[in-house]
């Protein structure tokens, strides 16, 4: 008997857990499915000749917000092509609303709701045991909402699992290079967010502390670029996440880094003074702040305070040595465009490195989606059922808050304009209207939707700031400048910036200067000054930009690429002795 465990991911880095685990714990009972891994920017033509070509008797499909309308579209045509195969469903997108996927897909026999090793593994072993002729699935297999004798019924719900019974799904590291890998080591969520599904399982249960430390060694020893833990709230238990951080550190690599969702509220000053002493880049945090209005946070049943997040997150950068994403949450109830604007503001002052705008997705079997005819909240009719308007925030509202999103991803969250957008804030009365000014500006002259270089950001930045005449345009564009080679050691200059020509003399000697006797760049021993050229960058700037002044005169900075800084990735910079370097004048 073949069965395909199939999984079609939003992106090629990503892998899914889902698949894996199905896949190990039927091992164990000695059962070995197949796995296979798509994406959503494939063609379907080409996943639907693999799956042909793989021929599953029985096909088991992990189903998604991100991908569902796409799976049902191929796995309608795999019915065509493989009449006989037996098509099953799973996962959260299929298991709230079976009996309507089921009647609205009449090449699936059935879907697995909730938690699926033990039901995957009862229906492998029917398949593996059936004989010819038989179709119809025994009823004692807990979890399964299915065709029977031309009816559909639901057979009793599973009882949730014992972690320690799961079987760790990554012996074979060559099936995810290059790709995330996710971990988990609870399930469950004790916290009741009226937009989420974790909220519906309340039943919060953790995997031995043994056990999860010796697969983080796994991963450790096999030195895994990057393992996101997908634990709901990973802090919500402070032993538990007492015992992994200080693993982890006291084991770390120097290359792994691991990603937690956290509650930033709880977090004690133990757990703080712990992450203090971490690796920089280590281990990196994503809060879900969702709103600072004080009604909605009670309104969306969340038992969080902000200050007590704005302190949290303030302390933890003091470290200097973790990366911190932030999340806020546009359409959310009594929330309107002023109030997710002053949301906004007080969560960039924070100055994450990361501030994500996501907007409400009404899911299926949330306490959201119950409410929304009381919320005058209309949604798309399809994944990823996105908000379109409530009573307190129009579709206008929400259109002007998607340019936001753009320019906050584009010019924030990369990185690459950090010094730029921090001299461009003071020209605005707050961020959120530096963003939405920025938006306009995209819209009116058609750059939107549009993929632009990074040249071309910096040359659409310039065009802004020269229509308001409100800036100090020369000293902007070294800003720029100092942006762009913070991040590579750019093989041409961009047209707007000044020529280097004049200080080629003073570039020659510095560099053999540091061949003869190093002084800045210690770990280029061995290397030829025409090497250390090449492999760094030295600029004169004519404005004092490393310490953010807009103050006039010739400084000469360096960059070296072989060091960077693990939570912007910009380059080491170094400023260089004026009088040593222009000692030849």
């Amino acid at each position: 008997m073949k069965i395909l465990l199939m999984a079609v991911n939003a992106k090629y880095i990503h892998s899914n857990l889902a698949v894996y685990s199905l896949q190990s714990y039927a091992a164990k009972h000695g059962i070995y499915p197949e796995t296979a891994e798509y994406t959503i920017n494939q063609q379907k033509d080409e996943i639907l000749g693999d799956v042909y070509r793989k021929k599953p008797q029985v096909l088991c499909v992990s189903c998604y917000i991100w991908n569902i309308s796409f799976v049902e579209e191929i796995l309608g045509d795999v019915k065509k092509i493989l009449p006989d195969t037996d098509i099953w469903v799973g996962g959260p997108e299929v298991s709230y609303d079976a009996e309507a996927f089921l009647e609205r897909c009449p090449w699936a026999c059935g879907v697995m709701c909730g938690e699926g090793e033990e039901t995957f593994l009862e229906l492998a072993s029917y398949y593996e045991k059936r004989k010819e002729g038989e179709c119809r699935v025994p009823a004692d297999i807990r979890g399964l909402v299915c065709r029977q004798e031309g009816e559909i019924v639901r057979t009793p719900g599973r009882p949730v699992m014992d972690m320690d019974r799961l079987v760790f799904p990554y012996e074979d590291m060559s099936l995810f290079s290059h790709k995330i890998i996710y971990y988990e080591s609870s399930r469950g969520c004790p916290f009741s967010c009226s937009y989420c599904l974790s909220s519906i399982d309340k039943k919060l249960r953790f995997r031995s502390l043994s056990l999860v430390l010796d697969e983080l060694q796994f991963f450790l020893d096999k030195r895994v670029p990057q393992v996101k833990f997908v634990d709901r709230t990973f802090n919500c238990r402070k032993e538990h996440a007492m015992a992994i951080w200080t693993y982890l550190r006291d084991h770390d690599n120097g290359v792994t880094n691991f990603h937690f969702e956290i509650a930033a509220d709880l977090l004690t000053e133990e757990e703080i003074s712990l992450i203090s002493t971490m690796r920089p880049g280590l281990i990196q945090l994503e809060i879900g702040v969702q709103s600072t209005n004080e009604k909605t946070i009670r309104e969306i049943k969340r038992k969080t305070s902000f200050d007590k997040i704005a302190q949290t997150v303030q302390k933890i950068q003091k470290g200097r040595n973790v990366h911190q994403h932030l999340d806020l949450i546009a359409g959310l109830p009594y929330e309107d465009r002023e109030s997710f604007r002053r949301s906004f503001d007080q969560v960039y002052s924070l100055r994450p490195q990361q501030l994500q705008l996501g907007f409400l997705k009404v899911l299926k079997g949330s306490y959201m989606h119950e409410m929304a005819e009381a919320y005058g909240c209309v949604y798309q009719e399809t994944e990823p059922y996105e908000v379109l308007g409530t009573r307190w925030i129009s579709y206008g509202d929400i259109l002007k808050l998607k340019g936001v999103e753009e320019m906050v991803e584009v010019y924030y969250n990369s990185s690459q304009f950090i010094r730029t957008v921090s001299a461009m804030e003071r020209l605005f009365p707050d961020a959120f209207s530096m963003y939405e000014a920025l938006a306009d500006f995209y819209h009116e002259r058609g750059y939107q939707g549009i993929s632009h270089t990074r040249i071309r950001r910096y040359e659409i930045l310039l065009e802004y700031l020269e229509e308001r005449q409100q800036a100090n345009m020369e000293y902007f564009r070294e800003l720029m400048l100092f942006d762009l080679y913070a991040r590579e050691n750019l093989k041409t200059r961009p047209s707007w910036v000044c020529d280097m020509t004049p200080y080629k003399k003073h570039l020659q000697a510095f560099y053999k200067r540091e061949e003869e006797n190093p002084v800045l760049l210690g770990d280029y021993k061995g290397y030829q000054a025409r090497q250390m050229m090449k492999m760094t960058h030295l600029e004169v700037f004519h404005y004092d930009i490393p310490n953010g002044e807009d103050k006039k005169g010739e400084f000469p900075v360096l960059f070296d690429y072989r060091k960077r800084d693990p939570l912007t990735y910009d380059a080491a910079v170094y400023a260089v002795q004026k009088t040593a370097f222009f000692a030849e004048r």
